[in-house]
């Protein structure tokens, strides 16, 4: 008998392409959960529209449900609401850290435009004396920091809303 948690259960299973360490529902892609009769229904939205890794996530829950012997299923893409930050669970952003990538501030950084610098401390020692080397690191959702204390280069997972 398939049901909604147990379908909840098998996506903390599907860990996104690009930063390992999350699962697709830590990472909040994973927007609904729907279970009639035996068919299964699967809604996520993109970090990103255009998000390269969402073709891998949505084989990597196919190859899931396959392996649970779910044969009846679709999964739908969502771009509105846009995907925000806001939908990261807490343990993710933990995982996140312990992971070496800075989480979201809950701050959106507008430096760029006008404002002072975000202040993301470092992920390994806590320093927020860190500086932003690049807007964009290792993927298009992240920014590259290096941290002036312990001299190490990190990710900052940017708060997008």
């Amino acid at each position: 008998m398939v049901n909604e948690s147990k379908i909840w259960e098998h996506l903390e299973d599907v860990f996104d392409p690009e930063v390992p360490v999350l699962s697709i529902v830590d990472l909040g892609i994973v927007r609904g959960v729907q279970v009639v009769k035996d068919h299964v229904s699967i809604t996520i939205t993109p970090t990103y529209s255009g998000c390269p890794a969402m073709h891998t996530i949505e084989k990597d829950i196919e190859l899931k449900l396959k392996k649970e012997a779910i044969s009846s299923y679709e999964i739908h893409t969502s771009i509105a609401p846009a995907w925000t930050t806001d939908w990261m669970s807490e343990i993710g952003k933990k995982k996140l850290k312990a992971y070496g990538i800075a989480p979201p501030q809950d701050e959106v950084d507008k430096s760029v435009l006008f404002a002072d610098p975000l202040v993301v401390p470092c992920p390994k020692c806590n320093s927020s004396d860190t500086k932003l080397v690049s807007q964009f690191g290792s993927t298009a959702c992240k920014a590259h920091y290096q941290c002036s204390t312990c001299k190490e280069p990190f990710d900052y997972f940017k708060c997008l809303r």
